[in-house]
């Protein structure tokens, strides 16, 4: 499931995204005060974010608890989202001024012509090997080895053409197998241990908290996929529409850097507000690798990313990251 059958396994990512822009365009068309110029009793810019309940995505609760963006006059609204589909889509209707989404999610947009702009940096691996929140795991007993033996062996993503089996493709790449024999099937994150457990599938890819919990269940990781990938991935970003206010994007910007700088150095309270906003258990959020939160974008990491999902087929033509990111 490679080059040769790219055209069926990309409409996966390319349907959800067109599809979800149309709902939710068509939804914004009947409503109003969605745009960024509302106000709130104080002054302050009503924005709402469209953001995914993860382990990622900590930092920009954590800024919020702490007075970040009201300290840049921004009365924030954090809206769970399923995904990255529904990210792009509330950005592009105008549900959402600001949203989060991984890199493979967002170069899809860009390439279906969507005018999104990165304005912050959302989440990276940290980079090290056995030690990152994302991995392909393996039962206990099984003979694959190492990446390499992933070779014509069935392995679950959460989304078929998307991070999950772009990174993965890499990590075989680098262990001297052939990337070209995966098989990849979608299956959630939280139904991945169970699906392995009974033979379902060979390998699973999951992150955290599904790393440590499957691990503590007796899975062997025999690849760490993101950090396989490249040096100091960039997993995901904050964006908007390029019609955003270009003084609200400068103060968004500068919450968010904040935002994550604090989460960085302060492991413990990005840990404790994980409580607020998801339902991992307590004792799990204690012994789960958290990413990195830098405020910088890798580019290098994304335009290696870029190339490889056009190799694969995810993109259909090469995306200007220059652009995405300026």
């Amino acid at each position: 499931m490679h080059r040769s059958s790219s055209t069926s396994l990309s409409t996966s990512l390319r349907t959800s995204l067109l599809a979800a822009v149309l709902l939710l365009v068509a939804a914004a068309c009947g409503s109003t005060g969605t745009d960024a110029s509302g106000k709130d009793g104080s002054g302050k810019d009503k924005v709402d974010a469209g953001v995914i309940s993860i382990v990622d995505t900590a930092p920009i609760h954590l800024g919020k608890a702490k007075g970040f963006f009201d300290k840049q006059n921004i009365d924030l609204t954090i809206t769970p989202v399923q995904g990255g589909a529904a990210s792009v889509s509330g950005v592009v209707s105008g549900q959402f001024q600001f949203a989060f989404a991984n890199i493979t999610s967002l170069l899809a947009a860009r390439d279906q012509g969507l005018d999104l702009k990165v304005v912050a940096n959302g989440n990276s691996s940290t980079g090290e090997q056995g030690k990152d929140f994302s991995a392909v795991l393996v039962k206990p007993d099984s003979p694959i080895k190492t990446a390499a033996d992933l070779a014509g062996k069935t392995v679950s993503v959460n989304q078929l053409k998307n991070i999950g089996d772009t990174t993965i493709r890499a990590s075989v790449r680098k262990a001297g197998g052939d990337p070209s024999q995966l098989k990849f099937v979608e299956l959630p994150f939280p139904d991945a241990p169970a699906a392995l457990q009974n033979g379902r599938v060979d390998a699973i890819w999951v992150v955290e908290p599904f790393v440590t919990q499957a691990i503590s269940q007796g899975a062997r990781p025999v690849a760490w996929n993101f950090a396989d990938a490249a040096p100091n991935l960039t997993v995901a970003m904050y964006f908007t529409s390029g019609k955003t206010d270009p003084d609200l994007v400068k103060r968004f910007t500068a919450a968010m850097n904040e935002s994550l700088e604090y989460a960085q150095q302060h492991p413990d309270e990005s840990r404790d507000i994980l409580k607020t906003y998801t339902k991992i258990d307590a004792d799990l959020i204690a012994k789960i690798t958290l990413p990195k939160w830098p405020t910088t974008v890798d580019r290098d990491s994304i335009q290696t990313i870029a190339d490889d999902a056009l190799a694969d087929g995810v993109l259909k033509s090469k995306v200007d990251v220059a652009a995405l990111l300026s």
